[in-house]
Formats: structure tokens, C-alpha cells, sequence
């Protein structure tokens, strides 16, 4: 009974985690760390499946990348800020590493900012503490 109790207990605590990247080797690769770590992993491969997913699913925390098409990680984190009530933390993982991105992420209010390429440990690490 105590080990049942401690497993549905687990599965309403699960952290929810939307990754929106259209690098599928880095989708799969982050979703396999995430799920190895027990999160329950939700995938968008472009900016404006990302919101549509944001909205609908309601995640505990997004990685975003900021270089996708339809819609840039900025345009899907500007969108978010006007539309949520209560923001939803966010790692914008990015290839370009340039201070000025860096800094009109941080005006958006990224939680964190990882450039790619970038150690798992490194990111495992951010989302646990995001997540606490």
C-alpha cells in the first residue's frame, strides 16, 4: 500500500517540461536526459507550435530555443509575457552568442541562458533548480 501511495504521489508531482527547438538531434537528446530524470517531456519544433503548446499544456518550464522559423524564441517569450498571468520559467538555449541577445533575454525574463553547444549535466542542473 505505502509503495502504491509514493507512486501516485510521484505521478502528481511529475514537472512538465516543453521543449520548443526545430534541431532534432537536441530535441532528442534533451528529452531523453529530461525523461531519464522523470520529467514528463512535451516537444514543439517551431515558435508557433511552441505558444499553441505553451498555452494548451500549461508546462512548468520551457526551453526555447531563440533561431527557429515561423517564430523566434524573442517573438514566442514576448507573446508569452503579454499573454500569461503568471510566467512560465524559461531556458532560452541559443547558438548565437552575442551580449546584446543575451541582454534582451534577461529584459524578457529568461531564468536562464545556455549557449550551444552545452553540457547536459549543465542543463539537467538549471532545469532541477528551476524547478524546486
Amino acid at each position: 500500500m505505502e509503495k502504491q501511495k509514493s507512486e501516485t504521489q510521484k505521478v502528481s508531482e511529475t514537472k512538465r517540461v516543453l521543449i520548443v527547438d526545430d534541431d532534432s538531434e537536441i530535441v532528442e537528446s534533451v528529452k531523453f536526459a529530461l525523461e531519464s530524470k522523470g520529467y514528463a517531456v512535451i516537444v514543439a519544433r517551431d515558435g508557433n507550435q511552441g505558444l499553441a503548446l505553451a498555452e494548451r499544456e500549461d508546462p512548468d518550464l520551457m526551453i526555447l530555443d531563440m533561431m527557429m522559423p515561423k517564430r523566434s524564441g524573442f517573438l514566442v517569450l514576448e507573446k508569452l509575457r503579454r499573454t500569461r498571468p503568471d510566467p512560465i520559467r524559461v531556458i532560452m538555449i541559443t547558438a548565437n552568442e552575442g551580449s546584446r541577445h543575451k541582454a534582451y533575454a534577461e529584459v524578457l525574463g529568461v531564468d536562464d541562458y545556455i549557449c550551444k553547444p552545452f553540457a547536459m549535466d549543465r542543463l539537467l542542473e538549471s532545469v532541477k533548480r528551476l524547478l524546486a
